[in-house]
């Protein structure tokens, strides 16, 4: 897939393009690949290894000595090791000194752009700081919470009630309350899966991925070997609109939602490292891009996946900018029918979304995918020469984030 840059500059944008000396910037940006969880090349892995690998990575890659390194924030939704006490493991194990602080943060799939986020407001005092996000599936996914297990009186509150409603009962809601149609969903699905196939195919995607060697056990012989992963595993060749007709609906009987046109049950880690501008100079650290501003916003729990839809237009009022100021947009994919009601209701341009593929086909661990998309729109701006773009996702329990970046590559 291309990737058509308008040549023209609006002054709004060529406002955000400006260099400033307190600008918060990004001078290094890592992932590893993405895999299955259960039976992808991290099944046998833990969430916290995950995360040493990326924290080494980020700060190794420019250079920086990870003793000026203040603060980090870790996104992570499902801690089966305590949270923030893992998080401050893996950045020990991974040469960051003790006395640099750690907490981790849980805004469900935004929160690895939380923990960017919230590293880019410390930075107004000239720190150092890394936003990473870790998710490991395999470890954690799969509880679900009954009704028992919380307040009666809270469960009066009907919207409070409607945060318990299963993930791909929302997506059924959306499509069942905007009109989308099952054909619809897996056209959007397929076209995932091709557009990430041709990416991985073309090389594409190699260079935002840390290739990292990890043990993997036979679940027969329950013998271990070592492999290296790097490539995204949930990607597969060959999927189309009829293919995907096959697969049976996931919630409901008559349903529009399946495996195929959701996201992938996924482990992965991302790691962000942000500093002001003055300080990545004075150290010489180079400048790929720069944190412009984020949002976020509630919206229905029945169906919150409608989040983009309504905190893309509030991050761009923050900034004074319009849709067609932006070059490309990321937005997960954690539903076909939720990415598809969002970028149809704001008359997005298909070609402008996703241009690698989403989480449908690469997968989405949850607290790292904030992260993940700022490296892998980092590498996309780079390939296609863009400059500004958007990343977005939804919120289970009904919320959305968005936020604004520039590519100085």
């Amino acid at each position: 897939m291309s990737l058509t840059v308008p040549s023209s500059i609006s002054p709004a944008k060529a406002r955000i393009l400006a260099k400033h000396d307190d600008d918060v910037v990004i001078v290094s940006a890592v992932r590893t690949a993405i895999t299955k969880a259960r039976k992808g090349g991290f099944k046998d892995t833990s969430p916290d290894l995950l995360l040493s690998h990326v924290l080494r990575a980020v700060y190794s890659k420019p250079g920086l000595d990870p003793s000026l390194i203040e603060d980090i924030s870790v996104g992570n939704v499902l801690p089966d090791r305590g949270g923030a006490s893992a998080a401050r493991m893996a950045s020990l194990h991974a040469g960051i000194p003790i006395t640099t602080s750690v907490n981790s943060v849980n805004r469900q799939c935004s929160s690895g752009l939380t923990s960017v986020n919230h590293i880019a407001s410390l930075i107004k005092i000239g720190q150092i700081d890394i936003g990473a996000g870790v998710e490991s599936m395999t470890n954690g996914f799969g509880k679900q919470y009954s009704e028992s297990e919380f307040s009666a009186e809270v469960l009066e509150n009907q919207y409070a009630r409607d945060c318990l409603i299963p993930m791909g009962i929302t997506s059924e809601n959306v499509s069942h309350d905007f009109g989308l149609s099952r054909h619809e969903l897996d056209v959007f699905a397929a076209a995932s899966f091709q557009k990430a196939a041709a990416a991985q195919r073309s090389g594409k995607l190699s260079s935002e991925i840390l290739p990292v060697k990890a043990k993997v056990v036979d679940p027969n012989t329950r013998q271990a070997k070592e492999v290296l992963v790097d490539y995204d595993d949930g990607v597969r060749e060959g999927v189309t609109v009829e293919s995907l007709s096959k697969l049976k609906p996931a919630f409901m009987k008559n349903g529009s939602t399946h495996a195929g046109n959701a996201s992938q049950v996924s482990d992965g880690a991302a790691a962000v490292l942000l500093a002001r501008r003055s300080v990545a100079v004075k150290l010489g650290l180079p400048v790929l891009g720069k944190f412009v501003s984020a949002a976020t916003v509630g919206v229905p729990p029945r169906i919150m996946g409608v989040g983009p839809a309504y905190a893309i237009p509030k991050v761009l009022k923050q900034t004074g900018l319009v849709l067609s100021d932006i070059d490309f947009f990321e937005i997960n994919e954690a539903f076909a029918s939720q990415a598809l009601y969002s970028i149809r209701s704001l008359g997005i341009p298909m070609e402008k979304v996703n241009v690698h593929g989403g989480a449908i086909a690469i997968g989405h661990p949850l607290g790292c995918t904030g992260s993940r998309q700022i490296v892998t729109s980092l590498n996309i701006a780079r390939q296609y020469g863009a400059r500004v773009f958007i990343t977005s996702m939804c919120i289970g329990s009904g919320m959305g984030m968005a936020a604004i970046f520039v590519s100085e590559q």
